[in-house]
């Protein structure tokens, strides 16, 4: 569709957690677009925001991003993206692998924690301990600011992935972590589906 005389691609996702949009545009038309979008969207009070923001709300719906979560090493069992494979379909690259991982298990699972920091947040790398232990690491993390807490995701044993008793090292002080198994923002997607 076009958008301010723009030809642009719109695809409805968001990585916000909230009803968004992507808008896909050549090189040439982003300065006119974002103009054009900026004015329209004064009266709403639209704003600019960060990375960092974006990031933010993402742990809040407990979504993996690029390089940290989602890379080769982990399978997409242990990631927590198997609704997403149809191991039915033929012939796709992976598929002997995945289906592989379905067999065995895997041997890690992609866990969402709130952390209990005190003054500074994960970021990545971190150790997660479990029972004096340590057993996986922190992926990526921060403070997630519409719900007031410090998040965490990360890869654990399958085995303990469902326990508690966790803790997270943060600048060599432990740091209890809760397991978290739904989103903390709009848990059923009722706002992205708006």
């Amino acid at each position: 569709m076009d958008i301010a005389n723009c030809p642009a691609l719109i695809n409805r996702v968001t990585y916000t957690g909230d009803l968004g949009y992507e808008i896909w545009v050549a090189p040439d038309y982003q300065r006119r677009l974002y103009q054009e979008i900026a004015t329209a969207g004064a009266e709403f009070g639209i704003v600019n925001f960060g990375m960092r923001a974006l990031l933010s709300m993402r742990l809040e719906k407990n979504f993996p991003t690029w390089y940290r979560e989602l890379r080769p090493i982990y399978g997409v069992f242990e990631a927590g993206l198997d609704r997403f494979i149809d191991l039915g379909k033929n012939g796709f690259i992976g598929q002997e692998k995945a289906l592989e991982e379905k067999q065995s298990g895997g041997n890690l699972r992609r866990v969402s924690m709130i952390v209990d920091a005190a003054d500074a947040d994960v970021l990545g790398d971190e150790p997660i301990w479990h029972r004096g232990k340590v057993v996986g690491w922190v992926t990526s993390g921060g403070y997630a600011h519409y719900v007031d807490k410090s998040l965490a995701q990360g890869y654990v044993p399958k085995d303990v992935a469902g326990e508690q008793d966790f803790e997270i090292e943060i600048i060599g002080d432990m740091r209890k972590a809760r397991v978290i198994a739904e989103p903390l923002f709009d848990p059923k997607g009722e706002r992205m589906r708006g």
